[in-house]
């Protein structure tokens, strides 16, 4: 099989400054070597930190400007490491094009998809507008949106996640590139839409002949799509070998890790694998979990709960948008209640709802949501100020729920202060204190900033924010979806020690189903705004009475095929 890309020994550093004169570097690559073979797909597979962005970025010369790159990066023969910029410019979009995870920050928001589809073709392949228009409409239909002539003109934000995520390989492929590096191209999607999205990669792929460099974290996802996977940590090369083995009989103790430490779909462990103990060869308690005690007293129970949003229809009028619809359930003490949909079922807004976090929007909310007795839809202000001591929230990205100008300090000692928590300051830095140990922080974390901590320790030191206020009940929306599959265990395993300890109860939004399986004991699933499944997190699983629950476990990946994911 010819070789179509080879790293040899690449290895990237950038300077971070001068100390007593000295520039200072941090390694980021060390010494990465891989072939990327005509029609065919690698997986990049590792941690957030493990350097796979690094080196798929290397590929382009996509990285800032302090980085530094060495080795060699031959691209049908030709190191592109000595390419100049305008060999390069040329090069992108045109043989080697890139698809990223999060369409957003991609998209540029003023132009349309016909104008961001139009312009590599008019500028490397030399068509006139009309040409290009044409072209961009075939692209379209080709990714498989719906009446392609109109969307060309809408803009980024008139589309769905799954959409704008189409666009993006729509403007990948316009010029038939030899190879296509997705960059996590399906983490931030629902799992029926990451379904789409693989399937979709995958039928270009073979239609095209082209050869992809797939990156992720999720083994699921890279053993359905690849032929061959290069396992990567701390920059460097664990283990490399097809796909086949990788999931069969992997060599090396982290490759092992990764796949034990994904929430399973048929086995319900009390807790997860986390890496570090895997690889020290700490095993972790087997049995499964004990079930809930079911007469647990009712901590919330919601009836009837509808929420509309006045939607902008011409220039006077609007019309009203429901986008929950009647819902009905009990949480108990001690309980998880998971909740599940794709995008746009009503999952998020329902427990948005529940917190009257959306009532600046307009729109009306109806029902009843009882809690302590009291229906949270007819407190005052000032009373559901009160309420939200004992009702807390985490949300999807600790990165924006964080304020960056506060300390870690004055994060934790914020609501304590409003609340009237503690006798004084040095009081409230001691239950602080107390809290971040509990979700496994020290002291030392007191003084720093949020982008001094990854993803996984910012949403830890979030859930420690909710606990400042010793809450009765969690909102949990995608709390962990941003996550590797290793933090995920880690903070997994946190939120059941916490509700095992302080008698939580658990509202779970999730659209992982393996996630959810792990941490729920009741599922309500969500579809358009209403409830269309309610069950046992065992039997849901284990015999699912609708079809649309049915095509939502369907979606899940499950790794590579005839092996049981870990």
């Amino acid at each position: 099989m010819t070789t179509l890309l080879s790293i040899q020994d690449l290895k990237v550093a950038f300077r971070m400054g001068k100390v007593a004169g000295e520039v200072q570097r941090q390694l980021a690559v060390k010494g990465v070597s891989f072939d990327v073979a005509e029609n065919s797909t690698v997986a990049l597979v590792g941690e957030s930190g493990s350097g796979k962005s690094v080196t798929a970025m290397s590929i382009l010369n996509l990285l800032p400007s302090n980085a530094e790159r060495s080795g060699q990066i031959l691209f049908q023969g030709r190191d592109l490491l000595q390419a100049s910029q305008p060999e390069m410019q040329q090069l992108r979009g045109k043989e080697i094009a890139c698809v990223f995870q999060d369409p957003m920050s991609s998209l540029n928001p003023v132009f349309t998809v016909a104008t961001q589809i139009c312009e590599p073709l008019i500028k490397h392949l030399g068509l006139s507008r009309k040409q290009a228009l044409a072209r961009a409409e075939e692209l379209m239909n080709e990714v498989g949106i719906p009446d392609p002539k109109r969307r060309l003109g809408s803009y980024p934000h008139e589309m769905s996640g799954g959409q704008q995520q189409r666009v993006m390989i729509a403007v990948a492929l316009a010029c038939e590139p030899k190879l296509l590096i997705a960059d996590e191209p399906t983490t931030a999607l629902d799992v029926t839409i990451q379904r789409q999205v693989m399937d979709l990669l995958a039928r270009l792929k073979e239609q095209r002949r082209m050869s992809l460099l797939f990156i992720s974290h999720d083994l699921g996802v890279v053993g359905e799509v690849s032929d061959h996977v290069v396992v990567m940590r701390h920059g460097q090369v664990r283990e490399q070998a097809p796909v086949a083995d990788i999931f069969q009989k992997p060599q090396d103790a982290y490759t092992r890790a990764l796949l034990a430490c994904r929430p399973s779909l048929t086995e319900s462990p009390v807790r997860l694998t986390v890496i570090d103990d895997h690889i020290e060869g700490q095993t972790t308690d087997a049995s499964h979990a004990k079930p809930k005690d079911p007469n647990a007293p009712v901590v919330l129970e919601v009836r009837g709960l509808k929420k509309s949003f006045w939607m902008k229809r011409g220039l006077f009028g609007r019309a009203e948008f429901q986008a929950v619809r009647g819902v009905d359930f009990q949480l108990r003490k001690g309980h998880t209640l998971g909740i599940v949909g794709e995008s746009g079922s009503g999952k998020t807004t329902l427990g948005l709802a529940l917190l009257r976090l959306h009532e600046p929007g307009g729109g009306t909310a109806s029902g009843e949501a009882r809690f302590s007795g009291q229906d949270l839809f007819s407190l005052s202000r000032q009373e559901m100020q009160a309420m939200r001591r004992r009702i807390q929230v985490v949300f999807q990205n600790p990165y924006a729920s964080l304020n960056p100008r506060f300390t870690i300090a004055q994060t934790l000692r914020e609501p304590m202060e409003i609340h009237g928590i503690g006798t004084d300051t040095a009081d409230r830095t001691a239950r602080a204190v107390a809290l971040l140990r509990k979700v496994g922080l020290d002291e030392a974390a007191m003084h720093k900033y949020p982008h001094e901590f990854s993803g996984g320790q910012r949403q830890r030191i979030a859930i420690a924010r909710c606990l400042t206020l010793q809450p009765e009940v969690l909102v949990l929306d995608e709390a962990v979806s941003a996550l590797d599959v290793s933090v995920q265990a880690q903070v997994l395993n946190l939120l059941k020690d916490l509700q095992d300890e302080f008698g939580l109860s658990y509202l779970f939004i999730s659209h992982d189903l393996a996630v959810v399986k792990f941490i729920s004991d009741e599922v309500l699933v969500m579809q358009n705004g209403a409830v269309v499944e309610r069950a046992a997190t065992a039997e849901l699983m284990a015999a699912p009475r609708e079809d649309y629950t049915r095509r939502l476990l369907g979606a899940i990946p499950r790794g590579y095929q005839g092996v049981a994911a870990a």
